[in-house]
């Protein structure tokens, strides 16, 4: 057998290594071709605005204006269906109710849900949110991942194989899977991670029941601690998180990836895992965990947090990459269309404020105030731009998440249970309003060559 060739590994390695020069050799494409063929890199304006690509009646994500063909920086905006996040957060907190089911209705049906509507539409979720019998143990605790997202991913796709219907794509069934999925993600999410305690760091499995008495954010606190336990104001917290994460226009990766996924008129299992796929870079929803790692390396590396000139220092270090991981990036700053503030920053900042304020994490939030502050100049110094960048919400929602107790492998799934939310609608939309498969071009710049037989190269 070949695996009990002694050295294997090391000739396996070296194969590789050899491989990997060849396909270096005719695999690069200088970058001047793409301004020179004004190719639009990453369905991208020069100006770093998105190529418009379709219409939609879901979300509107306002960053800046164009004046006169200049792009001219504003205060952001988030729009569900035409009514502003912060009117929608505001009052859900002032009348002390959980939202993010209100979110979901919104931005499947397109109106603000009245009382009966509401309570009828919830107690749907709650109907749907139990998985089919035998799939914790099949699907998730005999396949573990380290993962969560991946076992998320591959577990929506065994979905699949329990609905009869999975290929008929009628308004009916999409809808009905929509609402199927977006229940279940949470308590998928939930039994991936206690799988993955329970194989991976030798815990103890605890697999709880679901209360469908519970909103879905009560619910992720009370079947993810051990002892079911939460306070209302951590559940209350969780609920604005699921809201700011629901939605953010058809064009953010992971949307853009399930529109397109759709289009070609797959199922919709496959669509949404697509968009779990998306979602899992770190230069999109995995941003999150990036920050807190940075954070750490920040907090090691300054030794006085009071003092804004080392703290300026140490971000220039991390710019001139020779500091943090390397990348040159200060994760949690700048957006692709969020210019002076990303509204779900501000209220993720207020709501993280009045957590950490005489906790042990109070000294946390006055370092990421800090770094917030800091940036800007830093960047503009070291980039010689006048580019105009803030917070992104990504800053704070992993010192939130710590707050609440989540474990840093659930920042990113939390991500992907809310934008569920968003994903299916923009999947009805599109099968509703798209007609047409997505198809961007590609312009080829290999000159043509005469074909050689095997015995002449």
């Amino acid at each position: 057998m070949l695996n009990e060739v002694p050295n294997y590994g090391a000739r396996k390695k070296e194969a590789i290594d050899i491989l990997c020069k060849e396909f270096k050799k005719n695999n690069h494409i200088e970058s001047e071709l793409y301004s020179t063929l004004d190719v639009k890199r990453g369905l991208r304006n020069a100006d770093g605005t998105g190529v418009l690509a379709g219409l939609t009646l879901i979300c509107n994500v306002h960053g800046y204006v164009i004046d006169d063909g200049e792009k001219k920086p504003e205060e952001g905006k988030l729009i569900y269906r035409g009514y502003n996040i912060n009117d929608i957060i505001n009052d859900c907190i002032d009348t002390g109710r959980f939202g993010f089911e209100e979110v979901i209705y919104l931005l499947l049906f397109g109106e603000l849900p009245k009382s009966e509507e509401i309570n009828y539409f919830k107690s749907v979720l709650a109907m749907y949110r139990a998985l089919p019998e035998g799939f914790v143990e099949d699907v998730i605790l005999k396949r573990p991942s380290r993962n969560i997202m991946n076992k998320m991913q591959s577990s929506l796709l065994s979905l699949y194989t329990y609905d009869e219907y999975a290929d008929v794509i009628t308004i009916e069934q999409e809808l009905r899977r929509a609402i199927e999925i977006t229940a279940r993600l949470s308590n998928i999410m939930i039994c991936a991670y206690h799988a993955k305690c329970k194989a991976f760091d030798k815990e103890s499995l605890v697999i709880h029941s679901i209360n469908p008495e519970e909103s879905i954010a009560q619910s992720i606190l009370s079947t993810l601690r051990i002892d079911r336990k939460y306070t209302l104001q951590e559940a209350h917290l969780l609920d604005v998180m699921l809201m700011l994460h629901a939605e953010h226009g058809g064009g953010n990766n992971s949307t853009f990836t399930c529109r397109c996924l759709t289009s070609t008129g797959t199922d919709a299992y496959s669509a949404y895992a697509g968009a779990i796929g998306s979602l899992k870079g770190p230069k999109h929803g995995g941003a999150n965990s990036k920050v807190m790692v940075m954070l750490r390396d920040i907090q090691e590396g300054v030794h006085d947090w009071e003092d804004l000139d080392e703290i300026r220092s140490y971000l220039c270090k991390i710019i001139e990459k020779k500091a943090g991981d390397g990348s040159g990036l200060i994760y949690g700053m700048g957006h692709a269309v969020y210019t002076k503030s990303d509204p779900r920053a501000v209220i993720l900042k207020k709501c993280a404020m009045d957590l950490a304020e005489g906790t042990e994490y109070e000294a946390q939030f006055k370092l990421i105030d800090k770094i917030e502050k800091l940036s800007p100049e830093v960047f503009a110094q070291k980039k010689n731009g006048s580019k105009v960048i803030s917070a992104n919400v990504d800053m704070y929602s992993g010192l939130v998440y710590r707050m609440l107790g989540i474990p840093p492998e659930l920042y990113t799934p939390l991500f992907a249970t809310a934008r569920i939310a968003g994903w299916s609608a923009h999947r009805m939309e599109e099968l509703l309003t798209g007609g047409r498969i997505i198809r961007p071009a590609y312009k080829s710049i290999k000159r043509a060559l005469k074909y050689k037989p095997l015995n002449e190269r």
